[in-house]
């Protein structure tokens, strides 16, 4: 979304205005009597019970998560209520802090604020209760260990994973060979050539969304390549000291600017979005098309065996395989009553009867042998996550950052798109945006 002249005002009032109102309002100050973690026990109770699920994302999935669970344990019953994403984001924390919050919740940016307030609780003693480092991958379970202080502790844990995403690059396969294309680059300097080949060929090379997601999907994948893991996610979970005012991120955007300059980003990227830039390049108006693996389902059906997918090649062959993405995950209300009901249900999201609605539905297993491997486009982002998940290299959206950095990061890449700002100018409007949250950072 493109930013606003008055913004940064208006949402400085408003977040006055809220925290006077917080103050006034029963139930939206942390309360020191309310318990902090879930309890060590897992006995599933056996009375009747029923859970509030608030959430955001993939409607279809919840509902069948949550009909598999009551068939599991009939006395216990999920009822699910869909908000969509934008209000989600807006309200989640007003809606943890009321006296009404639901049971259970799915994580999402600004919970690391409501976890510090205690609104959701600390999954620690589940984690070890239930055996879950067993059960989830270490990346999927490091991303919802809060963030600051609490990331640095280590111990925390404020969110299971249900089904994990990645972003990466799409490709059309037969507008591809027509412009004497092969197969996948293998080096950053070869996705170089192949963009250069799409251009003098009349094609337009990348489709970019960047009106809502698809410009800080991209950008993050050349980010991702160029800066260490571990520094991006020091910057990401607000480690003292971090910042994003690197070489590396600066060449990083450097490199996305001049791809636009060059015309490899289509011209209207600015004012498209991730679901326009995916049709269109299903019609065949981009040779590749930056996306997450939840546009794979949609492209495996509409073009088959002509649909390919690859990572953001580094600049060495070889290199560490590294990529954008997080989970559906749930967390735990501090006033629930049922916090026993509720880690069974985010226990039963590892099993393979989860698992498999997990894949069914898109999402990749946070078991990969829960489900078979599929054919075509999903086989070949199910393979490219398991090659980042071997390799450690499951990083953050940069949007988890801090609550207010997910317009600075649209509106900044379609202002670099456009030649509106520098590399310089960007990093540091992102970095003010991470010193206001976390104190200064340079």
């Amino acid at each position: 979304m493109a930013a606003r002249t008055r913004l940064p005002v208006f949402l400085a009032l408003l977040t006055v205005l809220v925290t006077a109102c917080g103050a006034l309002t029963p139930g939206t100050a942390a309360d020191p009597d309310r318990p902090r973690t879930v309890p060590s026990q897992t006995a599933v109770p056996r009375e009747d019970i029923t859970l509030s699920l608030t959430f955001a994302d993939a409607p279809a999935l919840v509902d069948a998560l949550a009909a598999a669970f009551h068939k599991r344990y009939p006395r216990i019953t999920i009822e699910p209520r869909y908000t969509q994403f934008a209000d989600y984001v807006q309200s989640i924390k007003l809606t943890m802090a009321s006296d009404t919050a639901p049971d259970l919740a799915q994580f999402a940016v600004g919970m690391d604020d409501i976890a510090a307030r205690g609104d959701i609780l600390d999954l620690g003693p589940y984690r070890d209760a239930y055996g879950w480092r067993k059960k989830f991958p270490a990346a999927g379970l490091d991303q919802l260990t809060g963030s600051g202080e609490r990331a640095a502790e280590g111990d925390h844990l404020y969110g299971v994973p249900a089904g994990l995403s990645m972003t990466g690059i799409y490709y059309n396969k037969e507008l591809a060979r027509k412009a004497g294309l092969s197969r996948p680059p293998r080096t950053l300097a070869e996705f170089d050539r192949q963009l250069a080949a799409v251009k003098k060929a009349g094609m337009t090379p990348l489709g970019v969304g960047a009106l809502d997601s698809g410009g800080l999907h991209l950008w993050a994948a050349l980010l991702n390549n160029a800066m260490e893991p571990e520094k991006y996610r020091a910057w990401v979970k607000g480690a003292k000291g971090a910042t994003i005012e690197t070489e590396e991120a600066l060449a990083a955007t450097a490199k996305l600017v001049e791809w636009s300059r060059k015309g490899y980003v289509g011209e209207a990227a600015g004012g498209t979005t991730q679901n326009d830039s995916t049709g269109a390049f299903v019609r065949g108006r981009s040779v590749f098309l930056v996306n997450g693996n939840w546009a794979a389902g949609q492209l495996s059906e509409s073009m088959g065996k002509k649909a390919g997918f690859f990572l953001m090649p580094a600049a060495r062959q070889g290199a560490r395989a590294v990529s954008s993405g997080f989970s559906v995950s749930y967390a735990i209300s501090s006033r629930t009553r049922h916090p026993r009901a509720a880690g069974a249900f985010l226990d039963f999201l590892a099993s393979k009867e989860a698992q498999k609605i997990v894949a069914a539905n898109g999402f990749l297993p946070v078991d990969e042998k829960a489900a078979p491997t599929p054919d075509g486009v999903l086989g070949e982002v199910a393979r490219a996550h398991r090659r980042v998940t071997d390799d450690d290299g499951m990083n953050h959206f940069p949007d988890f950052t801090a609550p207010g950095m997910l317009d600075p990061l649209r509106a900044g890449v379609q202002k670099l798109l456009a030649g509106r700002t520098t590399p310089k100018g960007y990093l540091a409007s992102l970095q003010d945006v991470w010193d206001e949250r976390y104190g200064s950072g340079r």
